[in-house]
């Protein structure tokens, strides 16, 4: 049995899980825009106690690596490197795109090109394309709205993520959008991460998925007009 403690807050909440073998043993999930330095490492022992498994039984962990808020993604990041250093466990990163299409049932995607479409708390998206039996079709970028026609290919297409319903509009009567859910299942992200490990070899610590400059400005010379 292979137990894996899942967690994400790289988007509008803080989530974890404890996954055995496919099987949710426990999950904890909470919408919120900020506060997850706070929430995630009482989060995790919440779901850590209600498994009633501690730090040894743990066999892997699983983070979202992003795109999304950018103190969020570092976040995350920092408590799985710090986890995975401490307790010696192997680390995975999963990509936000990637979680959010875990959870669209295989029914919805049939005939369809999936389409997720995450806020980048700007006038773009990030936008990653997924063919009907869930590989990706290219990398995630950051694309102006009426720019994501142009990078979906043509024929039907299957909007989720949070900026699917901003999107839409853009793909000019050919898309639909998938019900939507406020934070990605942490128990998806276990699964994900399950699917890539490979027992017996210690993959490198994920690096974030940013997509875009954070928002900082250089600082000025001394002497320098303000």
């Amino acid at each position: 049995m292979v137990n894996v403690l899942a967690f994400d807050c790289a988007g509008r909440g803080c989530a974890a899980a404890v996954v055995a073998d496919g099987r949710v043993l426990a999950r904890r999930s909470q919408p919120m825009e900020r506060g997850q330095a706070a929430a995630l490492l009482p989060m995790i022992e919440a779901v850590l106690g209600a498994a009633a498994l501690g730090w040894p039984a743990l066999d892997l962990l699983a983070v979202t690596v992003g795109p999304g808020g950018f103190t969020g993604v570092r976040i995350g990041l920092a408590a799985a490197r710090g986890l995975a250093l401490a307790r010696e466990l192997p680390v995975i990163g999963i990509t936000s795109f990637a979680a959010v299409a875990a959870a669209v049932p295989p029914p919805l995607r049939t005939g369809r090109t999936l389409a997720v479409a995450l806020d980048s708390k700007r006038a773009e998206v990030y936008l990653q394309c997924f063919a009907a039996s869930g590989a990706a079709l290219g990398p995630g970028e950051l694309l102006a709205l009426d720019a994501i026609d142009a990078r979906i290919p043509a024929g039907l297409v299957l909007l989720a993520g949070d900026a699917a319903e901003r999107a839409a509009p853009f793909l000019f009567g050919r898309a639909a959008v998938a019900p939507a859910t406020e934070v990605p299942d942490p128990a998806d992200i276990a699964r994900l991460a399950l699917a890539e490990w490979r027992p017996g070899r210690l993959p490198p610590l994920p690096l974030p998925l940013y997509l875009r400059a954070p928002d900082t400005t250089a600082p000025r010379r001394a002497g320098a007009m303000p």
